[in-house]
């Protein structure tokens, strides 16, 4: 009886909480009123006919030629921005700020609910733009530009005050008297650099995390993608606009690289984010060393795919991961699995279930294909990287490994002037080979075969990357062992970059970079973390007092340094015993 009516008093208890908590969720959703806004969407300037050899660069300008990669189709042209448009970008962004800077969290979340909003009554039309300008496919669009984004937002709007409060840190003995806080200021204006192969994201992700902590944003894109991100750019500005915001807090611009520099040293910019290679990374680091600007960076991976031997009744399910995480978006994306490391009773039922499939699928451009011709992959953003990829895979092959599927560029039989590659299959890989070590950012699904879990992480840790990582397998040892031992910033089990779609901290180590963004690591990052010791009791004047014995001119030098001594044992004598030893020391030199 007494069990039944204390479980009922429970249960009671617990939908009542349950109540409460999706109330005040509900509550966090609806603070602040969502204003709707219209954006034009962009038109390709030419006439629909594919360039003869499409390439950014157009003969005898200056200007960013902007075609799509699936079918060569001239989409306009951007002009770079000069050192001096530049100047005017940061000097628009710096006045904007001054105000923003004073903005409440609750004015800051508006901004955030209004972007969100456009965005999921817009999906169609962002990821139309997304798919011309990258030559990605809509799914591949809706997956890595627009569900990640309203998950930055949501994530930001319910946690991004939490992270930026000030909070209280512990004292200690000696300055008990003392109260500690931190505090999250804005830095000013930041800027980001970021890659082609998410525009959108890409873009909004960095102005999402810099608007929110208080700063202004100048964001220097890709020229592969200047098309799309005056689009973009304005979907952001609409939403400071109509929650009557400076829109000018957001810049973006393009510029050829050899102009970049000017951005990344400018000495108004008080902090970087970079998305983009190693050489570049250097490049950019440097620069910024010129006004010791600080910059994060992250640098792409060989992420790995660990299938461990207690795998293999879940084989079926980690194959859909294993393909997903290879060839979306046509294998351009930082945290792709380049690598797929099996356990010997797993490794075989892989190269069967895997070749069929990346046999079966389709390439082509999602956006102009008529209805009955499917497409699972699109094109790649240039055709730049095709030599090198052709060679890893020559040299791997040479070597001993064996080519199943696809290996070489792919002329498509209706898009001539699109960038595509075959779906490529590359099985029995080994550690030492070129291609289990340098990024491929591509559709290539290679299989290295591992001994034991121990030589699966060595493998995986061989490559001079760090960014991210799966391991798939049963709970337990293996498991856990696999999590201590990768050398990376992120690990999903079970699955394929989830780290990713919940705002956990990003980033990596050695080769892939430095810094964290995401997350509250990402956030506070972005500001200046101020450290403020104040009086605890300053309002009865128990305050900081220098003691007589060392007050300037010391009046005994030795008797000085004994009274020193003697406080430094009180703060951190060796248990009670210890630290009444240094009491009594203090009254013997008083």
């Amino acid at each position: 009886m007494l069990f039944l009516i204390f479980g009922s008093i429970g249960g009671v208890i617990f939908v009542l909480w349950w109540m409460f908590t999706v109330s005040k969720w509900f509550q966090a959703w609806e603070d602040e009123p969502i204003i709707r806004y219209s954006i034009d969407v962009p038109k390709p300037a030419g006439d629909g006919t594919a360039l003869e050899n499409p390439s950014i660069k157009a003969p005898g300008s200056t200007a960013i030629q902007c075609y799509a990669p699936a079918t060569g189709e001239f989409l306009g042209l951007v002009n770079p921005a000069t050192p001096e448009g530049i100047d005017r970008a940061i000097e628009k962004a710096q006045s904007a700020q001054e105000r923003w800077a004073r903005t409440t969290f609750s004015q800051r979340r508006q901004v955030l609910r209004c972007l969100q909003n456009y965005i999921i009554e817009n999906q169609d039309d962002i990821c139309r733009i997304c798919c011309l300008d990258s030559g990605k496919t809509m799914i591949d669009a809706e997956l890595g530009e627009i569900l990640v984004t309203v998950e930055k937002l949501r994530w930001t709007i319910l946690h991004g005050e939490k992270a930026l409060t000030a909070s209280r840190r512990p004292t200690n003995l000696l300055m008990a008297y003392k109260k500690n806080v931190v505090r999250y200021e804005p830095l000013g204006v930041v800027a980001a650099l970021v890659s082609w192969n998410y525009p959108f994201h890409n873009l909004v992700g960095p102005i999402i995390s810099a608007i929110f902590a208080g700063n202004g944003i100048v964001v220097k894109v890709s020229e592969n993608t200047a098309w799309s991100a005056t689009y973009f750019s304005l979907i952001v500005k609409g939403a400071l606009h109509v929650c009557g915001q400076n829109s000018n807090l957001v810049q973006v611009v393009s510029t050829w690289p050899s102009t970049a520099n000017y951005l990344t040293s400018h000495p108004s910019i008080s902090h970087i984010t970079f998305i983009g290679s190693r050489p570049v990374a250097k490049l950019v680091a440097a620069s910024a060393a010129k006004s010791l600007t600080p910059v994060l960076a992250e640098l792409g991976g060989k992420d790995a795919a660990i299938v461990l031997d207690t795998a293999h009744k879940d084989i079926p399910r980690i194959v859909e991961i294993l393909l997903r995480g290879t060839f979306q978006a046509a294998g351009q994306n930082c945290i792709g699995i380049e690598r797929v490391i099996a356990t010997p009773k797993v490794y075989d039922k892989l190269i069967l279930e895997l070749e069929p499939r990346i046999k079966a699928i389709r390439v082509g451009s999602g956006l102009d294909a008529p209805k009955d011709d499917q497409v699972d992959m699109g094109a790649m953003i240039s055709d730049s990287s095709f030599d090198r990829l052709e060679k890893l895979i020559e040299s791997a092959v040479k070597d001993g490994a064996r080519l199943l599927v696809g290996g070489k560029r792919l002329n498509h039989p209706k898009y001539h002037s699109g960038h595509y590659f075959q779906p490529t299959l590359l099985v029995d890989v080994t550690q030492e080979m070129d291609i289990a070590n340098e990024e491929c950012f591509g559709p290539i699904c290679v299989l290295i075969q591992a001994k034991t879990t121990q030589e699966a992480c060595k493998i995986a840790n061989s490559a001079p990357f760090g960014l991210g990582a799966s391991v798939f397998g049963n709970r337990g040892t293996e498991n856990e062992a696999c999590i201590t031992h990768l050398k990376t910033g992120m690990v999903a089990i079970n699955d394929f970059a989830a780290y990713y779609a919940v705002q956990l901290p990003f980033g990596g180590v050695r080769g892939s970079g430095y810094g964290r963004f995401a997350g509250e690591e990402g956030l506070r990052g972005l500001c200046n973390i101020k450290a403020v010791c104040d009086d605890r009791w300053g309002w009865a004047g128990i305050k900081t007092a220098i003691p007589k014995q060392i007050r300037y001119p010391i009046p005994e030098t030795e008797k000085g340094f004994r009274f020193t001594k003697a406080v430094v044992e009180i703060g951190y004598g060796s248990g009670i015993k210890g630290r009444f030893a240094g009491l009594r020391k203090i009254l013997k030199n008083s």
